[in-house]
C-alpha cells in the first residue's frame, strides 16, 4: 500500500483533476506553463550545474550536480504525453537520477506535438545519442539512457532504432511507466480508470492522435512494444498498479524476457504514474536508490 505521503500526493492530483472539470480549458501554452506531473513542480536543485547546450541542433541542458563523473552520461527523455513537460517539469527527476548513478544528464528538449508529429521527436532523441558518440566522444559503454512516461516510449524507441541501424547500443536503460503502446490495447486501459490520478483513457488516445497526426500507432518507432527487442540492452522498469498504462510496461517486460533481455520488472503496489516523479515520498527515494544502483552496477 501507498506510504501516507504518497497517498497525500496521490489524493491531490485527484482534486486537481477535479477542480478542472468545471474550469473553461486553458490554451496549450497555458497548460505548458503550468504543467506539473507530480501535482507541483520541483525545481532543479540549487547544487546542480546547468549549461545550455545545442546538442546537433536540438535544444539541451547539461545537468551537473556535485561529485559525478563527466565521462558517464545519463540521457534523460522527458515525459508529457508527446505534448507538454520540459527540464521545468522534469530536470529535478533527471537530476536526482544523475546524483544516484553518479552521471551527467543530458536533457533534450525533444520537439513537441501537435505542431510536431511523429518521428520529429524520436528524431531528436536520436540525434542528441549520436551529438554525444561523435561529439562529446563518448563511448555507449558510457551511456545510459533513462526516460518516464512518453519519454520511456522513446527510450525504447532509441535502442531499437540505433541496433536496427548497427549502431552501438547504450549500457543500459532506466523506463518509468513507459508508453510503448500507442493503439491503448493495454487490459490496463479500461481495468484501472477508477485508479489513476492523472490520466484518461481519451486524454491518452488524443495525445496519441495529436502525435501520429494520421501514421500508424503500431509503428515501431512510435510503440516499441511491437518491435523485435532482441538484443537490447539491460532494462529496469518501474510501474505503478494505479496507472492506465500498467500493462504497457508489463508487455514491454515479457516481450523483452521473451526476446532474451535482461530486464528487471518493478510493479508498486497502488502507486500512480511515474511514481519516481512523487519527490518527498519514500516510494520515490527507494526507486532513486534502485536506479542509482543499477546504473552505477552497469554504465562506464
Amino acid at each position: 500500500m501507498p506510504s501516507q505521503s504518497m497517498r497525500d500526493v496521490i489524493d491531490g492530483l485527484f482534486e486537481q483533476r477535479k477542480a478542472a472539470a468545471g474550469q473553461a480549458r486553458p490554451t496549450l501554452a497555458e497548460r505548458r506553463a503550468t504543467f506539473a506531473p507530480a501535482g507541483r513542480p520541483h525545481p532543479v536543485p540549487d547544487d546542480v550545474l546547468v549549461t545550455d547546450v545545442t546538442a546537433d541542433a536540438v535544444p539541451a541542458h547539461w545537468l551537473e550536480p556535485p561529485g559525478t563523473e563527466t565521462d558517464r552520461v545519463l540521457l534523460f527523455l522527458h515525459g508529457g504525453g508527446f505534448e507538454f513537460g520540459s527540464v521545468r517539469s522534469d530536470g529535478e527527476l533527471a537530476a536526482r537520477l544523475g546524483r544516484a548513478g553518479r552521471m551527467r544528464v543530458l536533457f533534450p528538449e525533444y520537439r513537441l506535438a501537435p505542431e510536431h508529429h511523429f518521428p520529429a521527436a524520436i528524431d531528436d532523441v536520436i540525434a542528441a545519442y549520436r551529438w554525444l558518440r561523435a561529439d562529446q566522444r563518448l563511448p555507449a559503454s558510457s551511456i545510459a539512457v533513462a526516460g518516464d512516461s512518453a519519454g520511456g516510449g522513446f527510450a525504447v524507441a532509441l535502442l531499437v532504432a540505433l541496433r536496427d541501424a548497427g549502431e552501438e547500443l547504450p549500457a543500459a536503460a532506466v523506463l518509468m511507466s513507459p508508453t510503448v503502446d500507442l493503439t491503448s490495447s493495454g487490459a490496463s486501459m479500461t481495468e484501472r480508470v477508477d485508479e489513476d490520478a492523472i490520466s484518461t483513457p481519451a486524454m491518452l488516445r488524443q495525445f496519441a492522435s495529436d502525435y501520429l497526426a494520421g501514421a500508424d500507432p503500431r509503428t515501431p518507432l512510435a510503440s516499441p512494444l511491437f518491435a523485435s527487442l532482441t538484443g537490447l540492452p539491460p532494462l529496469l522498469v518501474l510501474v505503478g498498479t494505479a496507472d492506465l498504462l500498467l500493462s504497457d510496461s508489463e508487455r514491454l517486460a515479457a516481450a523483452a524476457d521473451q526476446a532474451g533481455v535482461d530486464v528487471t520488472l518493478e510493479i508498486g503496489e497502488g502507486l500512480p504514474h511515474v511514481y519516481p516523479l512523487m519527490l518527498g515520498t519514500p516510494e520515490a527515494a527507494e526507486a532513486t536508490e534502485q536506479i542509482g544502483k543499477f546504473l552505477r552496477d552497469r554504465v562506464g
